[in-house]
């Protein structure tokens, strides 16, 4: 087994997630089977309970893992599917350590951070790369470990110690450090600085590793005296400098890594059974991301939540989107619009905002309500709901999105004008959406419908089931805590709103279409997490198919993309 861990400095959120996913798909289009581990460094068990606005979204696995959303980075550039244990942070290590001093383990010895803490980080670390992750259940080649935050932080000393004892029980050959940092280019010189690149690395080498490739992340491609510079003074040769600028899309991060000599170096640093040049996949990733910058044709969504002020909080939606506008050859416009700001009450508060708003609205090709949790924001939503259903404009609801189109049509439609979820009205005379008991045991994290289930089409004469290619079933990850009402839905379906798609049980509702309606459909699953760059996620290819016209087109063709 090889490891290469990858460490950031000078800051949080420099990308180190796409640079570490973007490395192991160059190995893996080497031939190599790889894996994937994040480490993230607070105290919470998973990422089950944080808002968007901490991490951005919380990513959900097929094992019902809730976990960061750099796994789903991993997931889409490496095409495998990892699980729980994949994600590592310091409340897991520790709670793990405890539950063994409990049960006696360590029985007559001091619990210390070294070496118990430490020996338990490189135990999960070798027990979980040997997992399986492919289709093949073959076990990997390599590891790729990301340590989150930054060199220098407090909570992350214990994982850098465990990793500076790893490297000699793996040896030389075995494991392989990338230190990923800034270089800035302040406005008032524009001159390109190493300064904090050097501080960085010195940080390391003080923790005891030293860096093998130093990716100097910047905005603007960086001139080679800077690189001669930085390799001087961070005692590395200049070909293990390598330079990652902001580029139009992350599908160009692999290329420009390749660019710059990585496969040559990893063979040698590493002793891959390798050949210098890379296979088809990657030249798959080159035709994908030429395509990508070369598109003309721009399909609007609007994309109506609550979480609109930070992209990070719908990443995986986002790119789900993007992956189904490449398929069709359209450049994909989202605009995020805060449901709030649809609400009759900011036209009192701030009449512009919400102008501004329904204009958006008003103008975009497709509509997309996301999940979600509480009830700020689903007036808005109704309303953007109740938009798409009566003027046609296509709609793809997610999870909460398709509650709050069954709250919207039983209240216009129904005219049920107290019709509610107990979620945000536990008093409602009309529950039309309701809490699963035995998901909900009282504590928050990890209590709810989580992980990959089944859904069974109940009829051939559904959209959705054209669009994952007339298949029975389909199975997509869940995470909520609220279902509709199964006592109420025959009510809706004399009215046209179907419920295509059940459980293995046909008690919970998964899937909703309207008749009569270019592309209204609600999931109760979350179709985004299992999207990949060159497999669309049916749901939101139907979704910009419908946006741009040619989704009757794409089903008379028996679902085949035209050229």
């Amino acid at each position: 087994m090889k490891y290469i861990l990858v460490t950031g400095g000078v800051i949080s959120g420099i990308g180190k997630g796409i640079i570490a996913s973007s490395i192991g798909t160059i190995l893996k289009s080497c031939g190599l089977r790889v894996t994937a581990i994040k480490i993230d460094p607070y105290i919470n068990i998973d990422a089950g309970t944080f808002s968007p606005y901490e991490h951005g979204e919380v990513f959900v696995l097929n094992d019902g893992g809730e976990v960061d959303l750099d796994l789903g980075n991993y997931e889409r550039f490496l095409d495998i599917n990892l699980y729980k244990d994949n994600n590592i942070t310091t409340g897991k290590i520790y709670q793990h350590v405890i539950n063994k001093e409990r049960h006696g383990d360590y029985l007559g010895k001091t619990v210390q951070v070294v070496p118990h803490i430490t020996d338990a980080v490189q135990e999960w670390v070798m027990n979980q790369a040997k997992v399986p992750v492919d289709d093949d259940k073959k076990e990997p080649q390599i590891c790729v470990i990301e340590l989150g935050g930054t060199i220098g932080d407090i909570e992350g000393m214990p994982f850098v110690e465990a990793f500076r004892q790893f490297q000699f029980k793996a040896k030389r050959e075995n494991f392989c450090n990338i230190h990923v940092s800034l270089v800035p280019q302040p406005n008032a010189t524009g001159e390109q600085k190493t300064k904090p690149t050097q501080n960085s690395v010195r940080a390391l080498r003080g923790l005891g590793l030293s860096p093998d490739l130093i990716v100097c992340r910047s905005a603007k491609p960086i001139e080679m005296a800077v690189k001669e510079k930085i390799s001087m003074f961070c005692h590395v040769e200049p070909e293990q400098v390598i330079f990652i600028h902001d580029v139009s899309s992350t599908y160009r991060v692999p290329i420009l890594l390749e660019e710059q000599g990585i496969i040559k170096y990893f063979k040698q640093r590493l002793n891959l059974p390798i050949d210098d040049q890379p296979s088809d996949l990657l030249m798959k990733w080159k035709k994908m991301a030429c395509r990508y910058e070369r598109l003309l044709k721009v399909c609007s969504i609007a994309l109506v939540g609550k979480y609109t002020k930070l992209s990070d909080c719908y990443a995986s939606v986002f790119k789900a989107l993007e992956h189904s506008a490449l398929a069709i050859n359209y450049k994909l416009d989202l605009m995020y619009i805060d449901s709030t700001e649809l609400e009759r009450s900011t036209e009192a508060e701030n009449s512009v905002k919400y102008h501004q708003a329904w204009h958006k609205l008003c103008k975009a090709d497709g509509i997309l309500v996301p999940g979600g949790f509480g009830i700020r924001g689903t007036e808005g939503k109704l309303q953007a709901i109740s938009w798409a259903r009566t003027k046609k404009k296509p709609f793809l609801g997610v999870c909460l999105g398709m509650q709050l189109a069954v709250v919207e049509f039983a209240r216009n439609c129904l005219n049920w004008e107290d019709a509610n979820s107990t979620e945000f009205d536990p008093d409602t005379k009309t529950p039309v959406v309701i809490d699963m008991p035995e998901h909900n045991p009282g504590d928050m994290g990890g209590t709810m419908r989580l992980g990959k289930r089944r859904t069974v089409f109940k009829t051939e004469n559904s959209v959705l089931r054209k669009l994952y290619g007339d298949e029975m079933f389909v199975e997509e990850r869940h995470r909520h805590r609220y279902e509709v009402n199964p006592e109420l839905t025959h009510c809706f379906e004399e009215k046209g709103l179907k419920f295509v798609g059940h459980d293995t049980e046909g008690n919970r509702m998964e899937i909703i279409e309207l008749e009569n309606h270019p592309y209204f459909v609600g999931v109760q699953f979350h179709p985004e997490f299992s999207s990949r760059p060159m497999k669309p996620s049916p749901p939101y290819l139907g979704l910009l198919l419908a946006a741009t016209g040619t989704l009757n087109a794409y089903l008379q063709r028996g679902c085949k993309l035209s050229p």
